[in-house]
Order: structure tokens, then C-alpha cells, then sequence
């Protein structure tokens, strides 16, 4: 994949709706992954659109919402159609201006984005959009995600300045003297359920409302050997990453999240999951784990690390090159 696969990123269109997305907070990775392609450093970055085995379409689905639905104040505010009718717009001057699209019907196209409308930029017109892959953040199984075409997509919290969570310490497993701790808001049904069992009762699983410090919040994940990592209002949640940055062993509680990366990482090998329905018996799963198991756990943890940091410009085996190969494999299986 290093040394053949090539992106062309359309150029048409002007910011900030296209070739400008989010490069900080939780929609960062739409913007890292858009400026490592734009920036001229990529390997992977096609000269001409001929030498190129995939097509970017750079529209921001952060920048959408950003710069068209803002401010929000009524239901009608709400709705799509505007994101459908920009969306639509840019991918028929491409198809229309180049003979790619249309020679594979969107096959070897793909968008990138972290928000959580993102999955309906193809539902205004889904036949036309039937084989275009979408990278997503909201890779919800329920609500149309394809996980053999459609790529999912890590969610990272990125504060202004730096590129990934800094390990603030202890993470050696000697040291971590909580069981479980998950700190957050109380959106979707899953997080409401969590709290109604074990906000602020029981020591060894410790669920609280969301620190107002940054680096108290890492600093109490680096010391617990479990992180709770649920779903909010849509399935991702940048705690994985978080969890992993930091040694936590990640316990996902989700319905119908199609894991990043799938293809290539087992996660049963460094994770616990926790279904919906056994949220109450967190303490008892998690106290179950044998101390063999969660050292072997906590190594694997530490081994796919690299996996999920983020760095500019990208190097081999880390998010962005996951990213790219995630892409890499789906062209594989398009025919032109």
C-alpha cells in the first residue's frame, strides 16, 4: 500500500464549506485527516487525478453545520435538506467536470467526517450514492452504516496545540488503584442507564458527571485499570482513544457500533465488552477478570497504542495510515 496507493483530492469549490474542516476538539479527526491530504507532505497524495486509485471529496460535514445551521432555534432548523442540497451540488460538478465518479459510480470515491449528520449526506438520494464509501465517526450499523464499504472511523479529541491525549502518568497496573471510571454527560439511553446504577455508588466503579479540567479527567483514567467507554447520542466516543493513550483497558458498551479497523485488530484482545443489558453487573464482570488475563490485557493495550495516535505528518501504523488502509482495502474490491 506505502509504496502504490494514490488519492486525488478534487480541488474545485472554496472554504470554509470545502477544504476546511475542524482541526481541534471531538470533530478533529475530519480535519487532520483533510490537511494531511491537502498539505502537499502525503505520500499517498496523487499529482494528476490519472495516476490516482482513489477520489477525496473534501466537503466538511463539521463545516456544514458550522457555518450554514448556526444559530439552531427551531425543529425546522433541523433539517437536511440544505446539507443534502451542497453535498449534491459538489459531487455533480466533479462527476460532471471528470470521468471518474461515473465510471465507477462513485466506487472509488469517498468522504471523511467525524459529525454525527454525517451519515446522512447519501440518504436524499441513496441509489446514486449506493457505492460511494463513507469514513465515518458515526459507523451506527442501525441507522445504514455498510461495514464491508463504508470505513469507520475513530473519534479523537484533539485540544488546540497538540495532537493526541498525553499520558499523564501511572500506567503501570501497580498503580491503578480504581477498578472503573467513566467521567461524561448523560446523553442517550445507554450513559442514563450507566448513571441511574452507578453514579456515585460504589467505589471500585466510579461514574461521575464531566470534570471541568482536562488533565484531572486523563489523569483519573491513567489510574484506573477499566475505563467505561459508553455510547452517547451516537455510538462513538472519543474515550476509546483516550483509554488506550493512557494504558486503560477500554470496556465498550455500545449497540450496532461497527468498530474501527475491524479488518486488522481483534479488538476481544484488548478490550471488555459490556452489553447493554449487563450494565449492572459492571462490578462483577470487571472484578472477574483475572489478574493473568488483565496484564495480558493492559500489554495488548499498550501494543496497539500506535494504532489509534495522530500524527502530522502521518507515519506508518498510526491513525491516519490505519485510515488509509482501511480505504486501501475497500478499493481492492472495485472493479473499473
Amino acid at each position: 500500500m506505502v509504496k502504490r496507493f494514490k488519492i486525488w483530492t478534487y480541488r474545485e469549490g472554496e472554504r470554509p464549506l470545502v477544504h476546511r474542516a475542524p482541526m481541534t476538539n471531538i470533530y478533529s479527526i475530519e480535519g487532520q485527516f483533510l490537511d494531511e491530504m491537502e498539505s502537499g507532505k502525503s505520500p499517498f497524495r496523487a499529482q494528476t487525478p490519472d495516476e490516482a486509485h482513489m477520489f477525496y471529496i473534501p466537503v466538511s460535514v463539521a463545516s456544514i453545520i458550522h457555518f450554514i445551521y448556526q444559530p439552531v432555534l427551531t425543529k425546522k432548523d433541523y433539517d437536511r435538506g440544505r446539507l443534502h442540497r451542497i453535498v449534491d451540488d459538489y459531487v455533480g460538478i466533479v462527476a460532471g467536470k471528470y470521468p471518474y465518479w461515473n465510471r465507477s459510480q462513485g466506487a472509488d470515491h469517498f468522504v471523511v467526517s467525524c459529525h454525527d449528520w454525517a451519515p446522512d449526506v447519501s440518504k436524499d438520494n441513496p441509489k446514486f450514492y449506493s457505492k460511494l464509501i463513507r469514513v465515518l465517526c458515526n459507523a451506527n450499523t442501525s441507522e445504514g452504516f455498510r461495514p464491508a464499504r463504508d470505513a469507520s472511523l475513530p473519534e479523537v479529541f484533539l485540544d488546540y496545540g497538540r495532537l493526541g491525549p498525553v499520558e499523564p502518568g501511572g500506567s503501570d497496573p501497580s498503580n491503578r488503584t480504581t477498578l472503573a471510571f467513566f467521567s461524561g454527560g448523560i446523553h442517550g439511553h445507554i450513559r442514563r442507564l450507566l448513571f441511574e446504577r452507578w453514579h456515585g455508588k460504589d467505589r471500585d466503579v466510579q461514574v461521575i458527571e464531566r470534570l471541568p479540567d482536562r488533565s484531572i479527567y486523563m489523569s483519573r483514567m491513567a489510574r484506573a485499570k477499566f475505563c467505561l467507554c459508553p455510547s452517547g447520542h451516537e455510538v462513538a466516543s472519543p474515550r476509546i482513544v483516550e483509554a488506550i493513550s493512557v494504558g486503560c483497558v477500554p470496556v465498550l458498551i455500545s449497540r450496532n457500533y461497527s468498530l474501527p479497523f475491524g479488518e486488522v485488530l481483534d479488538w476481544s484482545e484488548f478490550t471488555v465488552t459490556v452489553t447493554v443489558e449487563r450494565i449492572g453487573e459492571i462490578k462483577a464482570i470487571l472484578g472477574g477478570v483475572s489478574e493473568e488475563r488483565y496484564l495480558e490485557l493492559f500489554r495488548r493495550v499498550k501494543g496497539v497504542r500506535r494504532h489509534f495516535a495522530v500524527n502530522r505528518p502521518a507515519r506508518p501504523y498510526d491513525l491516519l495510515h490505519m485510515v488509509l488502509h482501511s480505504l486501501w482495502l475497500r478499493r481492492l474490491n472495485v472493479r473499473l
